[in-house]
């Protein structure tokens, strides 16, 4: 068997590989300023030239930022994640609600097939963690409430990956949501707070998940076309 020597543009791809898993695992996570040359040398042994050229291809892709003075940081920890906030960021954002209307109404019914005691729990903590920004009158704050209940739905599907995916473009899509809550008055918010969505996959009821999700979205797709046509 002939074994063939690593190629410098293979040992670039293994740096590039490896400073990829670091930062989706969250050993460096945004903003994080990456250890220095030195130690990075060491730590993938290889050459300056090599390491840099790695580095450089993840500045290009948006991964990592390097500024002067500063060095480089880390300024996102998915490829994907770019991906897509690029193209939500060129797409109509309309578009962009009905995409998320499909993922919702799949997490809302896989979570009531799926969905096991500790994840209704963390359902609940989210879902009053919404009431209590409510009252604040606070709308972009309760925007955040709102993803991150939403979020501990996609993880009761118990999968990974669509778990992922929708984490990532509920983040894309944050944008959207507060043009949306820009024009909503803060007595509308009680309205918008998920209970019978929560009730329906507490039940397991994933008829009435799907029936509250849909009613929810295309509320906000009307309200959306409203901004625009305005």
């Amino acid at each position: 068997m002939v074994i063939e020597k690593a190629s410098r543009s293979t040992l670039v791809d293994q740096v590039t590989t490896q400073i990829e898993q670091m930062i989706e695992s969250g050993q460096w996570k945004i903003g994080d300023k990456i250890p220095a040359e030195p130690q990075l040398m060491d730590m993938f042994e290889v050459s300056r030239n090599t390491l840099r050229e790695g580095i450089q291809s993840l500045v290009h892709v948006g991964l990592l930022e390097t500024r002067q003075g500063i060095g480089t940081t880390v300024k996102s920890n998915s490829n994907l994640a770019l991906a897509l906030e690029k193209k939500i960021r060129k797409s109509d954002l309309l578009e962009a609600l009905e995409v998320r209307l499909g993922f919702e109404r799949e997490a809302a019914q896989l979570a009531c097939k799926r969905r096991t005691a500790e994840d209704l729990i963390q359902m609940k903590i989210c879902l009053d963690d919404c009431k209590k920004t409510a009252k604040s009158h606070d709308p972009f704050q309760f925007a955040l409430m709102d993803i991150a209940f939403h979020k501990s739905i996609a993880k009761a599907t118990h999968n990974k990956m669509f778990s992922e995916l929708y984490e990532h473009i509920t983040d894309a899509l944050q944008n959207s949501i507060d043009r949306i809550m820009r024009i909503k008055k803060p007595a509308n918010f009680e309205n918008e707070i998920h209970t019978d969505l929560f009730q329906a996959i507490e039940a397991r009821n994933s008829q009435l998940a799907f029936e509250s999700v849909t009613h929810y979205l295309n509320d906000a797709i009307e309200t959306l076309s409203t901004i625009i046509n305005e």
